[in-house]
């Protein structure tokens, strides 16, 4: 080879790896080419406050298809449209994500040719007129109250090396930047919701009924396997039926405990309107159903018995709190599929693909007011009328009568308003558990009591 071609080759590898140094980290192209550089993206986007919506839509290579996520307020509440308009979570989230958008600044320029937007993933996942499949980013929007775009912006790969940079375009425009991003932009259903289900605090938790049950689907008639009965006493769990050479398994009870405690939901259907708030009615005198609320409950998991019992296919559990509290958790149908079709059942209609690894969950809550009857009342209110020193016997009774019927009256009027709210939010919705969380839920009552120790052991 000769000393001109080594030249000419050598040459040509110091042009390639030049321009990838110019793709891939900040380079030195034209000086004019960084006349915006140290510029913020969105200057008039100043109070993170001022967000009400956003708005970010990935692209699933797989379907050829654009998939959004919104979170936006609706009449003073979060919500997420994408997922039947569900209570969002996300006041302070949405805050601290506005707050690190507005913080964006354009680090450095990399390019503004259309056919690098596929090498930087900053191809928008909505242009329709671009034929690739790959190289699609994320697109974010912020909206404020009257729809006003605050900030709009495509994020792209990282780029290679320290500091956390991104990739970013702005919709419709060429150029090309490396921006420092530390925001957590996430469209998981699951980090925009209240992690806390049920709302319950496992040292409240005082009793617990595990119905093992099967139901003919077709005829009503329950097949009734086994009902295991957890009462606390102390600090400790007692169990129905327990013979004198068992015990409780500690660890497997507060397992147990502690999962019903923790429980989340990965997804959410909305009921019908009409059985929706049939249910939210804590009146006791049971529901009103239509044949197309039967058909729904059905379709999940659920049926009536003979005596008007609304029973599940796989069970059911009951959670009796201190504060007078019960909850009952149904457990339905399996659910398949994944991504949106478990989180918001897109497509959900006859579907059978996909892992069935989630299941239907009915909630219902109720306030039992036997839990805390009522004390005796005071015979009269004169005491009211007098100061300590003039006081009777009989006063002090009766103002210590008139204490105690209060505290009584608050307690139970606190629980019923709780047991109501909850009631009201649970009555909306069908919840989607994982298969994991659903297996935590059956435990057994051989999975719960062992065999007596020998303490002379």
């Amino acid at each position: 080879m000769t000393e001109l071609k080594k030249t000419i080759i050598w040459a040509g590898a110091a042009a390639a790896l030049a321009l990838l140094a110019f793709i891939t980290k900040p380079g030195t192209p034209q000086p004019e080419a960084f006349y915006d550089k140290g510029e913020v993206f969105f200057p008039d986007f100043e109070d993170p406050n001022k967000a009400t919506s956003l708005e970010v839509i990935e692209y699933d290579e797989n379907t050829g298809s654009a998939v959004p996520f919104k979170v936006e307020t609706k009449n003073g509440l979060w919500a997420i449209p994408s997922h039947h308009d569900y209570p969002a979570d996300g006041k302070d989230r949405l805050a601290k994500t506005a707050a690190g958008v507005i913080g964006i600044t354009k680090d450095d320029f990399r390019s503004d040719k259309i056919a690098d937007q596929v090498f930087c993933g900053v191809v928008d996942p909505l242009d329709e007129t671009d034929a690739s499949l790959s190289g699609r980013g994320k697109r974010v929007t912020l909206r404020g109250g009257n729809g006003e775009v605050l900030a709009d912006f495509i994020v792209g790969k990282k780029i290679e090396g320290p500091g956390g940079y991104r990739f970013v375009r702005i919709p419709e425009q060429k150029r090309i930047y490396a921006a420092k991003m530390d925001i957590d932009i996430s469209t998981k259903f699951v980090d925009w919701i209240e992690k806390d289900l049920l709302e319950v605090d496992k040292e409240k938790m005082s009793k617990i009924v595990l119905k093992d049950y099967s139901i003919n689907e077709r005829t009503g008639v329950v097949n009734q396997r086994d009902e295991v009965i957890l009462t606390k006493e102390g600090s400790d769990w007692t169990a129905n039926r327990l013979r004198a050479d068992q015990e409780m398994d500690k660890t497997k009870v507060n397992e147990f405990m502690t999962a019903l405690d923790g429980l989340n939901i990965v997804g959410v259907r909305p009921k019908p309107a009409g059985l929706s708030a049939s249910l939210s009615k804590d009146s006791g005198a049971g529901v009103s159903i239509t044949q197309s609320d039967m058909r729904s409950l059905q379709e999940k998991g659920y049926f009536f018995s003979r005596d008007g019992q609304l029973l599940s296919n796989e069970g059911e559990l009951s959670c009796t709190t201190s504060d007078g509290i019960e909850y009952t958790l149904r457990f339905g149908e399996i659910v398949y599929g994944s991504g949106d079709a478990v989180t918001a059942g897109a497509d959900e209609s006859g579907n059978t693909d996909g892992p069935g690894e989630n299941r239907y969950l009915f909630i219902s809550s109720r306030f039992l007011p036997g839990m805390f009857p009522e004390p005796k009342q005071a015979d009269n209110m004169e005491f009211q009328t007098k100061v300590d020193s003039l006081m009777t016997p009989s006063d002090h009774a009766n103002k210590l009568l008139f204490e105690e019927h209060t505290k009584w009256s608050e307690k139970v009027a606190k629980s019923r308003e709780t047991a109501a709210a909850l009631n009201n939010r649970f009555a909306k919705w069908y919840y989607v558990i994982s298969a994991e969380a659903f297996d935590k839920m059956q435990v057994t009552r051989k999975e719960l009591v062992k065999k007596k120790e020998d303490d002379n052991k």
